[in-house]
């Protein structure tokens, strides 16, 4: 999926990734290729992504949201 990964001064990530996990209001989930639609509210955590290469990263932020469709992440953060 492709993903995207902002904060008001920077972009952070952008490009293929796997699977995705945030830390949600609700608890912390994954977001695979072909996830459903979906909008959270994120809470203070870490964002943590596989790249298609296999290689992984993780975001400490503050809070935040997400978006999915169609195989678009994008996540709006506060670091």
């Amino acid at each position: 999926m492709n993903v995207e990964i902002i904060s008001p001064s920077e972009t952070l990530f952008e490009g293929e990734a796997s699977a995705v996990t945030v830390p949600s209001k609700k608890g912390a989930f994954t977001l695979l290729e072909h996830h459903a639609p979906i909008v959270a509210i994120l809470e203070a955590g870490k964002v943590s992504l596989t790249e298609a290469n296999g290689e992984t990263k993780e975001f400490d932020i503050k809070g935040g949201f997400t978006e999915n469709h169609d195989n678009q992440l994008t996540i709006c953060v506060e670091l």
